[in-house]
């Protein structure tokens, strides 16, 4: 492809929000590798799909390897892999703990490590999207889902962190921390129990995401943000 094209690298993006960004990146005229332990191949010749699973070593530069090899660049990454396990926290097993730390946070590393690399390599800079958790600030009585705090709190930290190690290279991190969002995980809300978490007593649709990436893409002076889309959630309630 033309080198001049920019690039995107989706984690997670085989379904709901991932792949609704696969689609708005190709908007802009990205070329795209989407990246999920399950997906399938795509039609468009500019959306390379790799299946991979982030949370295993080697994963990132596998990914970011294959981006480079079809696509000669690395302009932006979305970390949009996750694992969201809702307990009580003394009821969490060796196995959830595993689960979802080696997503959220080796996922992270693994991709983003060999992601900001890929950056540095050339002129031009490049941006870093992470997807984190309202509950994060905003913790509730009513959701019990300690390891998403410890996890995605993580990726808050270092989502400031890598933005001022890398301020004066031209690369950009910010982070979209979420409310409830229409998704398989949520397909419906029967008695509004997911409406009244947010203090505008809806749901967050797909589309609500795919616009606050798509603002973070686009504002060039906007680094080390944490952006909350979460109908309020973070504000109190």
């Amino acid at each position: 492809m033309d080198s001049t094209h920019k690039v995107a690298v989706i984690t997670g993006a085989s379904r709901g929000i991932g792949a609704a960004l696969v689609t708005a990146y190709r908007q802009l005229g990205y070329a795209v590798t989407a990246a999920a332990r399950s997906i399938q191949p795509s039609d468009d010749h500019n959306v390379l799909a790799v299946s991979d699973d982030v949370a295993t070593p080697g994963a990132g530069a596998r990914i970011v390897e294959a981006t480079m090899e079809r696509f000669g660049r690395l302009d932006t990454l979305v970390n949009c892999a996750g694992v969201f396990v809702a307990k009580p926290f003394t009821e969490y097993t060796d196995e959830d703990y595993a689960a979802v730390v080696g997503v959220n946070v080796r996922g992270f590393f693994e991709v983003s490590r060999s992601a900001i690399g890929a950056m540095i390599s050339r002129e031009g800079g490049g941006h870093v999207v992470n997807v984190s958790t309202s509950l994060v600030d905003n913790a509730d009585a009513r959701v019990t889902a300690a390891l998403a705090s410890l996890t995605k709190g993580g990726l808050n930290a270092v989502t400031k962190s890598l933005a001022i190690e890398y301020a004066t290279r031209d690369i950009r991190v910010n982070a979209v921390a979420l409310g409830v969002i229409r998704t398989s995980m949520h397909p419906t809300d029967p008695g509004g129990v997911q409406a009244a978490l947010h203090p505008v007593r809806r749901m967050g649709e797909v589309d609500d995401v795919v616009r606050a990436v798509l603002y973070l893409e686009q504002a060039p002076f906007v680094t080390g943000e944490i952006s909350h889309v979460d109908g309020g959630q973070s504000a109190g309630h």
